[in-house]
């Protein structure tokens, strides 16, 4: 169990995440809740993880599922309630776990109180906490486009302005050159630091130095000074865990953001591995070759080793699934799961699991009128203005759609996978009758087990959270290998990351060690299984 009260006790963690409206309803209404989850924290104790990080379940329109707050200091009705998210907080302490909440800090919904209050007037005093630009009808401020389609502004006539938004229209951004509004935010996080929250995740975070004008939207002229501004006010000397989104950071700007005294964040989120696979539009695929990937992870390792720390992760909400797109979700479903799991918890950092992906869960093959995602819908119907055929279109969203990771948790074969007695605010995906969290506890070799001995394995061995990276065979086609070496320790990892046996000689240092961690049974001598996993350890 982690000593919440140990500095930097989340290097030695695991975190979870949970999608709330697709975790576990308890109420019939096919809407996943607060104490859906509270249901649930014992199989989450089981797994071994040490902390939850909630997608939002703040009060909200539910425009962007939750990432359009009209409240962020009280629950939104279809999860439960402040008695309820109370409730969570103090059963998941019970059994050694903390709760991070998701904080979008970038923009509100258009349906709080202050954008209510903001297009009122000019005069307004809540006008400021948006960005506003003068404008003819129809003549926009600039061609910035916003990230779900369309132009990032808006008219409101009655004012005879724009308002700037970076996502949907109904998500106008806060203009954080006001004081006042970071000051609001700041009272906001203070209150559910009083709360009992153990962290935050931050969404966006790098966009809130945007500037419209020169149309910066990430790293913005001011953004550093904001965010050590932010620390400095709220978490700042606490013992909590923050992990800021970062779609547009590097490794010296990652170094900033996660640096060891503590100035703004604990870790952050950087995607440059999983954009590997496509051009910067992400539904136009890219070939992606296993050195390119292995030679990414290699930076990152090497690029926060000592000054900085890295997140580790495959899934999240809005990524299809990871055993779909790397590994093999079909013959080789369960063994890709566990290799691909082993690659990525050898590493230093700290491992995020999303729901659903320690049961191996897949991609849904979803027809576009069963799809909720904005992104993609949206998405969908500019391909066919640009003259795509039905098909190409719908092939390219079903391989990146955000709605592949948001399908209900699959419990059991029975109804609706026992995610709901009601009807599923989104389709179950039909291999729940095969790919279930009662399956994967009834069976030794499931993938579930495979990610509990992972979490126990993190926390048994320090080289796991201290140890440097070295990078093997880095042109090797098939192998994902490398050393870590630290605390009086050196731990190999070697992952078949294909559907092919590859050759593969243990170093001579490890000849004839017992694997911590075997993903297929007794090693073979001078090669690997398909999708085969090995972690070995030896002392120094």
């Amino acid at each position: 169990m982690i000593d919440f009260n140990k500095q930097d006790w989340w290097k030695e963690a695991v975190i979870y995440q949970i999608y709330p409206k697709s975790f576990q309803d308890s109420n019939g209404d096919g809407i996943g809740d607060l104490p859906g989850i509270i249901s649930r924290l014992d199989y989450l104790h089981t797994l071994g993880v040490d902390a939850l990080w909630l997608s939002p379940v703040l009060a909200s329109p539910q425009v962007d599922n939750g990432y359009d707050v009209s409240d962020y200091q009280d629950i939104d009705p279809m999860f439960g309630s402040m008695a309820e998210m109370r409730t969570l907080i103090r059963e998941a302490k019970a059994r050694g776990i903390g709760i991070l909440m998701d904080l979008v800090l970038n923009h509100t919904s258009d349906q709080h109180r202050w954008f209510l209050e903001a297009r009122k007037s000019k005069e307004n005093p809540y006008h400021d906490y948006y960005i506003w630009r003068d404008a003819a009808p129809g003549a926009l401020p600039n061609e910035m486009r916003a990230a779900f389609g369309g132009p990032a502004w808006t008219y409101v006539p009655e004012l005879g302005q724009y308002y700037f938004h970076q996502f949907a229209p109904q998500q106008p951004d806060l203009n954080w050159a006001n004081p006042a509004v970071r000051q609001e935010l700041y009272k906001m996080i203070r209150f559910w630091i009083d709360e009992g929250v153990a962290g935050f995740r931050l969404d966006v975070i790098d966009q809130v130095g945007k500037d419209p004008d020169r149309q910066i939207t990430v790293n913005g002229p001011r953004l550093m000074e904001f965010l050590r501004e932010l620390n400095r006010e709220t978490w700042g000397g606490r013992n909590l865990v923050t992990v800021g989104e970062a779609w547009g950071a590097d490794i010296p700007r990652a170094r900033q953001y996660s640096a060891p005294d503590g100035s703004v964040f604990s870790m952050v989120f950087q995607f440059e591995q999983m954009c590997l696979d496509h051009e910067p539009d992400k539904w136009v695929p890219k070939a992606m070759t296993l050195p390119e990937l292995k030679a990414s992870i290699a930076r990152w390792q090497q690029g926060l080793h000592g000054c900085g720390w890295n997140s580790l992760f495959w899934d999240n909400h809005d990524l299809p699934r990871i055993v779909s797109r790397w590994g093999d979700d079909d013959a080789q479903r369960v063994n890709s799961a566990k290799a691909l799991a082993a690659a990525l918890h050898g590493l230093q950092g700290t491992p995020y699991i999303y729901q659903g992906e320690e049961l191996g869960m897949t991609n849904a093959p979803y027809p576009l009128e069963e799809l909720r995602d904005l992104e993609s819908i949206n998405a969908y119907h500019e391909m066919l203005e640009k003259g795509m055929r039905e098909a190409d279109a719908l092939a390219a969203i079903h391989r990146m759609m955000r709605d592949n990771a948001r399908t209900p948790m699959q419990w059991t074969d029975g109804p609706n996978a026992g995610f709901t007695t009601g009807d599923p605010w989104m389709k179950v995906n039909p291999n729940y009758t095969e790919i279930n969290a009662a399956a994967a506890l009834a069976d030794p070799d499931s993938v579930f087990y495979t990610y509990q001995k992972l979490i126990a394995l993190r926390k048994a061995h320090p080289v796991f959270v201290e140890g440097d990276f070295t990078l093997l065979c880095p042109e090797d086609e098939q192998v994902f290998a490398y050393l870590r070496r630290g605390a009086g320790q050196e731990m190999l990892v070697a992952v078949n990351l294909s559907g092919q046996s590859a050759p593969f000689a243990l170093p001579a240092a490890f000849a004839g060690c017992q694997p911590l961690l075997a993903t297929q049974g007794a090693p073979l001598d001078g090669k690997l299984r398909p999708w085969e996993a090995l972690i070995c350890l030896r002392d120094l």
